[in-house]
């Protein structure tokens, strides 16, 4: 495996940049406060595991768990996510989105949806399929 050179590092960083930009999907939701990038990806991350605990979330997005408590503490705070104590374990904590959570939640995924189609169309299949290979490759090797 060879390094990358400097030329290509400065083109991929103004490509990213660039796609930064263009992509940047903005939390147009309605008139709420935005969310940041954390607690954005918190909501999400419920969303898709609802019952899950505060280190389940934490794991998952590689931050502390002081970091995901104050994550919560601000979803909670702004209605979207609620805490609870499952009858099975009394002395855990699972989080579950409110109906409000829920609905933002399903926004960010039509948003996301929608920012993923327009990022491909124009693309052929046979580009889209190699470009999601090489994301895919570059995600799994990041660690």
């Amino acid at each position: 495996m060879t390094m990358p050179t400097d030329d290509q590092l400065a083109t991929l960083g103004a490509a990213f940049d660039a796609f930064a930009r263009r992509y940047k999907l903005a939390d147009a939701l309605g008139s709420d406060k935005p969310l940041n990038e954390l607690d954005k990806q918190t909501l999400l991350y419920v969303a898709e595991h609802s019952e899950c605990g505060p280190t389940d979330v934490a794991r998952f997005l590689g931050v502390p768990n002081t970091t995901i408590s104050s994550s919560t503490d601000r979803l909670v705070k702004r209605g979207l996510i609620e805490r609870h104590r499952p009858e099975a374990d009394r002395r855990a904590v699972a989080l579950r989105l409110s109906a409000a959570g829920k609905a933002r939640a399903d926004g960010f995924a039509a948003a996301h949806l929608e920012l993923y189609r327009r990022m491909l169309a124009p693309l052929s299949a046979e580009e889209r399929t190699r470009f999601i290979a090489m994301i895919t490759k570059i995600v799994s090797h990041a660690d």
